[in-house]
């Protein structure tokens, strides 16, 4: 990968808000007898949103294996957040793991777009 494209940056824009997003989730643990994650979870997602941030910025000077690091960093708290699905938790939660979800799935297709070409014309 030498330049991304211009929809590879745009999916590495959306990770690296994502990631952005993720890194102060430490700060903020579950209060005492709330449902929410545990606190080994919300570590995981600050270490993984650091590692996406400096993924996301390699990614974008045109390193693929960064590219794949930054899909990585996207991915693993999307997986963390899914359980918000099935447990009994506030409606405006759910809407945010919709909306994250949806956005991480955006980024990962978008970063592994690739140009197109124009079909050559046979006579």
């Amino acid at each position: 990968m030498n330049n991304p494209s211009t929809r590879q940056k745009v999916g590495l824009a959306i990770a690296g808000v994502l990631n952005l997003t993720a890194i102060p989730s430490v700060l903020m643990p579950t209060p005492e007898g709330q449902v929410g994650p545990p606190y080994v979870v919300l570590m995981l997602s600050t270490v993984v949103g650091v590692i996406g941030v400096v993924a996301v910025v390699l990614a974008w000077r045109g390193s693929a294996p960064a590219l794949r690091v930054a899909a990585g960093a996207v991915i693993i708290p999307t997986l963390t957040a899914l359980p918000a699905f099935f447990v009994d938790v506030p409606p405006v939660v759910r809407l945010l793991v919709a909306t994250s979800v949806l956005l991480a799935v955006a980024a990962i297709v978008l970063m592994f777009s690739t140009e197109r070409r124009p079909v050559p014309v046979m006579d």
